[in-house]
């Protein structure tokens, strides 16, 4: 099969032990990546197959349907809403998923939590330029940063990865402040941590906020101005799960205002994310850029399932496809062209 990995912005995946999945196959990696319709339609065209790096580029019905080559998609972890699987599924393209795993997106969530709360990056940046134990050059900025045990960690979304964080908070010493669905309180309190009275205790009780919710249509624009603004003045909010579980421009709005008085972020609704975003001009905003799947472990995980979906697509035994009926379809016209009735 003709293949293309798209989207491997560090190049990383030929260097990947699961890479050699792929052997006896024509296989093309693009490290950059187009957002054009046409642009991505004419680059696309030829391949048999593509595999999806998480929710990096999307694909509508009318990109869709100008890649008439196209047979597979293969997802690095699961689809996500940046798919059309009903248009894919009108125009025979088979969509196979993978897994995840929770493990490197907890880790990174408190990796900036504590980065954030002990100001980690401006202390490291401004000592390689001689300067000792300078938080900012802006005295308002230059503050102390802030010990974890004995504050608040609120959590909003109780599952694999909201567990783990959990997890660690409990490990630092915190107070764990969870709300959610019903199931997530109950689950929450059954694991020894408190659930929330109200939406609006969470949002004011929590030191550091994190949220930990599956982006859908129930979802998006979940957090508000108005929950923004009840967090304190001292509060941390954090978002390694969708950018756009926030009302847009609602967070660039609420930080200049002190509720709250920072942020960590790894997604953001435009990405790569422009060097000319307000976020990046703020410093009370700790910003990386999408790396909460991004380690190796993650990506041998990830990637061993995309590519294995593909060699089994190529040998008819799939059993990872989310519209399984189109190979079904296939199999009924390669039956029919052979000449049965």
């Amino acid at each position: 099969m003709k293949i293309a990995i798209l989207d491997d912005y560090q190049d990383a995946v030929r260097g990947l032990d699961c890479f050699k999945l792929t052997a006896g196959h024509d296989v093309k990696v693009f490290s950059n990546t187009t957002r054009g319709l046409g642009q991505l339609a004419i680059r696309l065209a030829p391949f048999d197959a593509l595999v999806l790096i998480r929710e990096r580029s999307s694909f509508n019905r009318a990109l869709l349907a100008k890649l008439p080559n196209l047979k597979l998609l293969s997802q690095t972890g699961k689809v996500s809403g940046h798919v059309d699987v009903a248009a894919a599924t009108e125009l025979g393209i088979a969509i196979a998923e993978g897994v995840g795993s929770p493990t490197a997106p907890a880790e990174l969530t408190w990796a900036l939590i504590m980065a954030a709360q002990r100001k980690i990056v401006p202390y490291g940046q401004h000592l390689k330029e001689g300067l000792w134990q300078m938080a900012s050059l802006e005295p308002a900025h230059n503050t102390l940063g802030t010990a974890l045990k004995g504050r608040t960690l609120g959590i909003w979304g109780y599952g694999k990865i909201g567990q783990l964080v959990a997890g660690y908070g409990r490990a630092f010493g915190m107070r764990v402040l969870v709300w959610g669905s019903e199931a997530s309180r109950t689950a929450a309190v059954a694991a020894g941590d408190t659930a929330a009275a109200s939406r609006e205790d969470f949002f004011a009780q929590a030191d550091v906020l994190s949220l930990h919710l599956r982006l859908s249509d129930k979802t998006r624009g979940l957090v508000t101005a108005q929950d923004l603004a009840r967090m304190k003045p001292t509060s941390l909010f954090v978002n390694t799960s969708r950018a756009e579980l926030v009302a847009d421009g609602a967070l660039e709005a609420a930080l200049p205002q002190g509720h709250p008085g920072a942020a960590a972020l790894d997604v953001f609704t435009d990405e790569p994310l422009p060097p000319t975003s307000a976020l990046l001009r703020m410093p009370n905003v700790l910003a990386t850029p999408h790396l909460g799947y991004v380690e190796r472990d993650g990506y041998e995980l990830y990637f061993s399932y995309a590519l294995q979906n593909i060699a089994d697509y190529a040998q008819g035994q799939c059993t990872r496809l989310l519209n399984p009926e189109v190979l079904a379809h296939a199999r009924q016209l390669a039956f029919r062209n052979a000449g049965n009735p």
